[in-house]
């Protein structure tokens, strides 16, 4: 048992892929700042949980707003004036698509005293088997803690082999363009060549019909 709980925690910690980010985000005047993104690439369906811990307190003197949306359009949740604690938002995702986590650091007093404001930023993102909670699972299921790791990794090992599923129809889609595009030009280039060389029989039948009007020939 002991062994297999060891074996366990050792393929999780190659087969995990969520880390947490640290960054800060200085504060700038309203207009002049633009939005720092984190992107990142989820499968229709899955299931997402961002977690932000923000440094600071509310009013002072700068005003930091989340923001989650998708490349192809569907908002996820916004969350306004973070500060001094965790926020976290949850959403399932409706496309395949990559998301973008969103910071906006506004400066809301421009005295000199507030200038040079930041705010420490530490973002974690879990998808997919990672965002589940295991321990409610664990608890309403009786499982025991071998069991539940089992559990989670067949989860893992679940969206790995989709995402592979995934990435093996999208390289026979480019395939088939590919072929497709292969095709197409070849015929192009048919099309090309024998109007040139339809175009140049016309041009010596035509020279030699006027020469022959003209005697010279």
């Amino acid at each position: 048992m002991w062994l297999l709980s060891r074996v366990t925690a050792f393929v999780l910690l190659f087969i995990t892929l969520a880390q947490a980010l640290k960054f800060d985000i200085p504060a700038l005047p309203k207009g002049t700042n633009k939005p720092r993104c984190i992107r990142n690439y989820v499968s229709k369906d899955t299931l997402v949980v961002v977690t932000v811990t923000a440094s600071g307190n509310k009013g002072d003197g700068q005003t930091l707003n989340i923001h989650i949306k998708d490349t192809v359009g569907n908002e996820y949740g916004k969350s306004k004036d973070v500060a001094g604690g965790e926020t976290r938002m949850a959403f399932t995702s409706h496309a395949d698509a990559a998301f973008d986590v969103c910071f906006d650091n506004t400066m809301t007093d421009s005295s000199r005293k507030t200038m040079g404001l930041v705010r420490a930023i530490e973002l974690d993102v879990d998808i997919g088997a990672d965002a589940r909670d295991w321990a409610a699972i664990q608890a309403a299921e009786k499982l025991k803690p071998v069991e539940i790791e089992l559990r989670r990794i067949e989860e893992v090992v679940s969206e790995i082999v989709n995402q592979m599923e995934y990435l093996r129809r999208r390289e026979q889609k480019l395939r088939d363009t590919n072929e497709s595009t292969n095709e197409r030009v070849k015929y192009f280039a048919l099309a090309v060549m024998a109007t040139l060389v339809g175009l140049g029989g016309w041009q010596v039948f035509y020279l030699r019909a006027y020469f022959k009007s003209k005697h010279l020939i």
